[in-house]
């Protein structure tokens, strides 16, 4: 084979490293970033999590990202182009954050309803997803940011992920569940990241299944990364193809793989494939380059390898924007959504005071907390609990903190009870102390609220942070809710144009997934005879816009489903807001709406580290009560987040904090919880992401502002994850379905908005039941009843139960929508866009119904017994109806299937087309997601009964006829051969079938495949 001469200068440069210097390059220099090696021009590369959004190097809610819907949205879509057009968005928002990798897309597969990741995965199809995932990588590569396939491969539940060993054939690992990433492979995927667990006996960071069919087979030339902290066979996963173990600065590798090489344990080809694949991914990423002048005069002497001992001088390197810097080559829309962040680079995102506009309609942003906000909600990355890296803020010291300095004592009025005021149910506490615990009592605990919970306006400042975080966003969300305000760009110059771009396409993606499942002729709504609505549900004010775990973002700002039908109905048409009953969701991180800091009266909370004496180190002002990166400093001990707490209401307030070790809450220097909570799971998502939070009730009088004091001791092993939360009293549940029965009555339209908790949706744990929890079916019962033509909106990441489906006058899926959903879901409800998602999962109507449900698994092992049939195949197989299957999902009209045709013979291996009549028999224009299902010959062969062979989507206008062009690639007929460990594919009649789901297939046609050859 012929050498490039890209090949030819990284051999070159390969052949300047020592040993050590080749393996050092193994392993991360911090928990986000890649060694850099100046004698080489090699910076170092960062990595940040998705698919969600791009969050950067840190968790800090003052540098806010774009939020997208989730990815379960984006498989419901059926939409390649578009999805391209959400890649350029990641890309954009990486190359402003200075990301050179973003860890998506996710291509496992929702193997059962369960699954507690199900979000963050496109669908239960392979097809489907693969389709969907390549997409998505053309769209972030286009311009030089990597993507990332993840989690490799079977990592498909969430119980004992980090040591499960899935038991699945050869033939099912093909065909199934290793199709998306060969997908995402030939669409010329960067990076491939190794999964947690273990397939077939090996872990994946030591499975031969990276050798082959990966790298030999497919031919994938990029690097396969470990999944943080999955990294536990040094030798076996060197031998493998694992590339580069994640994070540093330590792991397994280091010295340990300098002595397996020189005692011939693992040969020096291995190492040098590894670092081959690095250089070659930091050309893509425009992070290999020529080398300083000096660069050998600052390398110094070499290092241990992989101690951790060397330091990169701030110069080495210096870091260059990725190749291909303009949107020239982008795929179609992808250049315009690049665009938007182009003139962001390099600004540090500011807080605005007043909410922006994106478009005319659009709603305004509001200061809106998210019902996600449980510890942990929106969060994530299973990564070690936060080695700083080079260019983050550093810890200062500043002085004495002086509590509750400049607070004036003031009287508070009652809050009012007014139905519109929107004020959200209580939650029930998130969990109860720990063993050896103690809980005091508090009563009637009293003091003075700050200007801005008074209602005077304050002037935001900070003098007191570091210099790092001197521009903040003003008043953001809770840290885990992922609401929030506008925020701009620090200049502002050119900002405007390009945010209005991003979240114009942001809110077309939650229109085009939303997934309308029934509709009595209800929807849509005509604006025009609407008076009054009642929007009904606690997620309308408070909806999750994201799952929990390593995909969570702080989003720009959040527009709730609230704002977004009172922007689009205006001032002409009275919006009650009714809550309804808990939906037993965790209590929320102190947001600055809640509360105030101490020191500065300005919204948010105080951030201390304490010595062993209990003398302050350093102290900050933040916006949240969820911090899951304080500063690391020598000497500290202790972590300490105050703040001034308002209470809205009087009654038993839930307060509560979130970690691991000893820990304590004081509400005016009163001990009300005290004990030591010790760490029961090694999973890194829930140690430094989704720590459990410990509650406790404590009765507060509405208007008398109370010190709530949380700290935590910073003992090893324990993460440095700190959260303090807190919720009101739970409101009466008989009395808020009453409540919610007669606004539904009086009202135009009633819009009831229910949804998951972060309970039940959240990596690190898998789902129990499919229940929407707390007394949400209740509530949309009661509100059906009052309002037959009631509109139930469903705000979930997977399926849900929905036992009254059938009495309300439509149900409409908003998925986890991103920060536009809102605004996306007006567009929807009141007719200016269509629903233009079709389900990429098929919904069982009981859990009991389901035929694969199992993700626990026995001894260790989690054998995949259902084989090749999941999801609507294996609903097919059992002759058993879903509530909605796979591919389900009406518009505004009304489609007839009229005609079929397909060859009447074609030789295997061969692609065909499929040619589909139908007309639009309804009275608006639309669009149709035709789907090409196959059945396979009779025969001994076990087949699905049917499965997904090509979809495409066609748009008419009323009365109008059209045609469905689907091509079928070849390898759609194709199946594994164990015996000979090669595809085959069997000649015989084929039906081929199509329609607009897996289980509404009107048209049927046979084709003969003949042998080749």
């Amino acid at each position: 084979m012929e050498t490039t001469d890209d090949e030819a200068e990284r051999e070159r440069l390969l052949g300047k490293l020592t040993l050590r210097e080749k393996v050092r390059l193994l392993t991360g220099a911090t928990t986000w970033r890649t060694r850099a090696e100046p004698a080489l021009g090699l910076r170092e590369m960062v990595l940040s999590d998705g698919p969600a959004g791009v969050r950067g190097q840190s968790w800090d809610e003052r540098d806010p990202s774009l939020l997208l819907p989730s990815a379960s949205a984006l498989g419901a879509l059926w939409d390649e182009r578009l999805v391209e057009r959400l890649g350029g968005l990641l890309a954009a928002e990486a190359r402003r954050k200075e990301v050179d990798v973003v860890l998506a897309p996710t291509l496992n597969l929702h193997r059962t309803p369960l699954g507690g990741r199900h979000f963050e995965c496109f669908s239960e199809d392979p097809e489907l997803t693969g389709r969907t995932g390549a997409a998505l990588v053309r769209g972030i590569q286009a311009h030089g940011v990597a993507a990332t396939a993840k989690h490799y491969v079977a990592n498909d539940s969430e119980t004992d992920r980090l040591t499960v060993d899935v038991r699945v054939s050869e033939r099912v690992l093909r065909e199934v569940y290793l199709a998306p990433f060969e997908a995402a492979v030939e669409a010329g995927v960067r990076v491939v990241m190794a999964g947690y667990n273990g397939v077939n006996g090996s872990t994946m960071n030591a499975s031969p299944l990276l050798t082959d069919p990966l790298k030999r087979e497919w031919g994938f030339d990029g690097l396969v990364v470990s999944d943080w902290g999955a990294l536990r066979d040094g030798d076996p996963a060197a031998r493998a193809g694992l590339d580069l173990a994640m994070p540093g600065p330590d792991s397994p590798w280091g010295a340990a793989l300098v002595r397996a090489v020189e005692d011939g344990r693992v040969p020096p080809a291995a190492v040098d494939d590894k670092v081959r694949r690095l250089l070659t991914l930091a050309a893509a990423c425009g992070a290999l380059g020529d080398p300083p002048a000096d660069a050998a005069a600052r390398s110094g002497a070499d290092d241990a390898a992989g101690t951790g001992a060397h330091a990169e001088a701030p110069g080495d390197a210096v870091r260059r924007g990725p190749v291909g810097a303009g949107a020239a080559g982008l795929p179609r829309g992808a250049a315009e959504a690049f665009d938007h962040a182009r003139t962001l680079n390099g600004s540090r995102a500011h807080g605005g005071a007043e909410a922006g506009v994106a478009s005319e309609g659009e709603a305004e942003a509001g200061v809106v907390p998210e019902g996600d906000a449980g510890a942990g909600a929106g969060a994530g990355a299973g990564v070690e609990g936060g080695v700083a890296s080079e260019g983050e803020a550093q810890a200062e010291v500043s002085p004495e903190a002086k509590a509750g300095a400049g607070v004036e004592p003031a009287v508070v009025p009652e809050a009012e009870a007014e139905v519109e005021a929107g004020v959200a149910p209580a939650a029930e506490p998130g969990g109860a102390p720990g063993a050896g615990s103690r809980v005091g009592a508090v009563s009637d605990l009293g003091g003075a609220a700050p200007d801005h919970l008074r209602g005077r306006p304050v002037p935001y400042t900070q003098a007191d942070a570091t210099a790092d975080a001197a521009t903040p966003a003003r008043r953001a969300a809770a840290a885990g809710s992922g609401a929030g305000t506008e925020v701009e760009a620090e200049d502002g110059a050119g900002a405007g144009d390009d945010d209005r771009n991003a979240r114009a396409l942001l809110r077309q993606a939650v229109a085009a997934s939303a997934v309308l499942l029934h509709n009595r002729y209800v929807l849509p709504l005509d604006p025009g005879r609407l008076r009054t609505v009642a929007v009904i549900g606690a997620h309308a004010a408070l909806p999750r816009t994201q799952g929990g775990g390593s995909a969570g973002v702080f989003p720009r700002h959040v527009v709730t489903p609230l704002d977004g039908i009172r922007a689009a109905l205006g001032d002409g048409t009275r919006v009650v807001h009714v809550p309804g009953p808990s939906t037993d969701a965790p209590p929320p991180p102190l947001a600055p709406d809640l509360c105030a800091d101490p020191t500065t009266d300005t919204p948010g909370v105080r951030l201390r580290l304490l010595d062993a004496s209990g003398s302050e180190l350093y102290s900050e002002h933040r916006l949240s009560g969820r911090q899951l990166e304080p500063p690391e400093l020598p000497g500290a001990l202790t972590v300490e987040i105050t703040a001034l707490l308002l209470p809205g209401t009087s009654g038993p307030w839930t307060i509560g904090v979130g970690g691991f070790g000893r820990m304590s809450v004081t509400v005016d220097e009163h001990v009300v919880l005290e004990g030591e909570f010790a760490r029961e799971t090694d999973d890194p998502a829930v140690v430094h992401v989704n720590p459990p939070v410990h509650c406790v009730r404590v009765p507060l009088t509405a208007g008398r502002a109370v010190r709530v004091t949380a700290r935590r001791e910073l003992a090893p092993g324990t993460g440095r994850a700190t959260v303090v939360t807190a919720a009101p009293p739970r409101p009466d549940d008989r009395a808020a379905l009453a409540e919610a029965a007669v606004a539904a009555r009086h009202a135009d339209a009633a819009i009831v908005v229910v949804g998951t908790t972060e309970h039940g949706e959240s990596e690190g744990y898998d789902r129990t039941d499919l229940g929407l929890g707390g007394r949400q079916d209740d509530l949309v019962r009661a509100v059906t009843a009052a309002n037959p033509n009631a509109v139930v909106v469903v705000n979930s990441g997977g399926p849900v139960e929905l036992p009254w489906r059938a009495q309300a006058g439509a149900v409409l899926l908003t998925w986890f929508p991103g920060q536009e959903g809102g605004a996306g879901l007006a567009d929807v409800l009141f007719g200016r866009a269509e629903p233009g998602g079709r389900l990429p999962t098929t919904w069982a109507a009981t859990l009991a119904d389901a035929p694969v449900t199992r993700t626990g698994p026995v001894d260790g092992r989690l054998g995949y017994d259902e084989g090749l049939h999941i999801g609507y195949r294996a609903w097919a197989r059992h002759h058993r109806t879903p509530a909605y299957w796979f591919g389900h999902g009406l518009g505004y009209t009304t489609w007839a299937y009229e005609a079929l045709d397909v060859p009447d013979d074609l030789v295997a291996g061969e692609s065909f087309t499929v040619r589909i009549g139908l007309r639009n028999t309804g009275g608006r224009p639309g669009r149709e997601v035709v789907q090409v299902y196959l059945a396979g010959p009779p025969g001994p062969l076990e087949r699905p009964e049917r499965w997904l062979a090509g979809y495409t989507a066609v748009h008419a206008a009323p009365g109008e006829r059209t045609t469905a062009v689907v091509r079928i690639p070849g390898r759609a007929l194709r199946h594994w051969e164990e015996e000979s460990h090669a595809w085959r594919t069997r000649p015989g009649p084929y039906r081929v079938l199509a329609g607009r789901s897996a289980g509404s297939l009107p048209l049927t046609a046979v084709t003969l495949v003949r042998a080749s050859g």
